[in-house]
């Protein structure tokens, strides 16, 4: 999509996430004109659908009316494998909000609806695109940390009763998981991201708390391909809540500390007692955000490139979590390739199991 006109966007899903997306597109005005919105709630659009945003209450009619080029999905994730689809048969690109989906057989659906060249789907994971995330993965390329050796991911956050009084909340069919679905997954993805691939897990969930169908609470031990080895906790329980990633590595400890966004000054870097002292600050100064994320999703539109976050690099998040579930379920570890579509973990994140 080479033309210079600035691209034609719908929101989908005018919940509380949609003001993310509108932000975001909002700080790029020459690049895209918000020109609709959609919800099943009339009241709800009505009032999010400001200036020329026109509102509507069908998907399908405002795709017919409208043409966009780019769909922003801000609905629950049961709906996304559909809506996805449907978009990319009116010819949109879509960007899609966390957890892509319910199941590896969904994401595969999608990816099977994509055209070479677009439209592509891609997703919501906007920890990677912070410029200290960036700072790290190029010392770690030149070789002044050394190699990961040790790591820590926890998302472990506080969820009332209250919340999950939304209806599809907490159970498989509706949600996909338990915190590693609808919370841990931005961490999840950004260990991938730092780390590379991995290669075992062997996990535990549990419903500690909660009266909800999935877990509240997961932990899981990971080996990566390069041998280093990880915890993840996952948790709706935590009334001190923190998004956590430390790395140890062989010349320095690295360690990330927020809750829903970071800047580089969350970023601290310790060296190793036998270890040269500082480590040159970012070049850049960008906070994590839909807004750095829609940067890479726009210039991939206008080249007709995979955006980053989609095909292949956006399932890794959600094949974590399935082999995690297995992982649980199972009692045994899962290696990475293991869950095929023959698998039920493959169709159902919890395989088709009750915890």
């Amino acid at each position: 999509m080479t033309t210079g006109k600035p691209l034609r966007v719908a929101i989908i899903g005018t919940g509380g996430i949609a003001k993310s997306h509108l932000a975001a597109y909002e700080a790029h005005p020459s690049d895209v004109t918000v020109v609709a919105a959609a919800d099943v709630d009339e009241t709800r659009v009505a009032e999010f659908a400001s200036g020329d945003i026109k509102p509507y209450t069908d998907f399908a009619v405002l795709l017919a009316e409208q043409k966009p080029d780019l769909v922003s999905l801000c609905t629950p994730p049961s709906l996304h494998v559909e809506q996805v689809k449907q978009a990319l048969r009116a010819g949109a690109w879509v960007w899609c909000e966390k957890p892509p989906c319910l199941s590896l057989s969904e994401y595969d659906e999608i990816t099977a609806a994509e055209s070479e060249g677009g439209p592509y789907a891609g997703f919501v994971f906007q920890h990677r695109f912070g410029s200290a995330a960036a700072h790290f993965l190029e010392l770690l390329a030149a070789g002044e940390l050394g190699r990961p050796l040790v790591a820590h991911c926890q998302t472990t956050w506080f969820r009332d009763a209250a919340y999950y009084a939304v209806p599809w909340r907490g159970d498989w069919a509706t949600e996909g998981g338990g915190p590693a679905m609808g919370q841990g997954i931005h961490q999840i993805d950004l260990l991938l991201h730092l780390l590379g691939d991995w290669a075992e897990i062997r996990a535990m969930t549990g419903r500690l708390v909660h009266d909800v169908r999935t877990d509240d609470v997961s932990t899981a031990l990971v080996r990566f391909e390069s041998g280093a080895l990880a915890t993840v906790v996952n948790s709706v329980l935590s009334p001190g809540e923190v998004s956590r990633i430390r790395v140890d590595c062989t010349d320095a400890t690295v360690e990330l500390t927020h809750l829903y966004g970071y800047g580089n000054e969350d970023w601290t870097y310790t060296p190793a007692p036998h270890a040269a002292g500082k480590w040159r600050a970012p070049s850049a100064n960008l906070d994590s955000s839909h807004t750095a994320q829609l940067t890479h999703v726009l210039a991939a539109i206008r080249s007709g490139q995979r955006p980053p976050c989609s095909g292949a690099d956006g399932r890794r998040a959600l094949e974590f979590i399935a082999a995690l579930y297995k992982s649980a379920f199972t009692g045994a570890p899962v290696h990475v390739g293991e869950i095929t579509p023959e698998d039920p973990f493959h169709s159902a994140m919890n395989g088709g199991r009750r915890l």
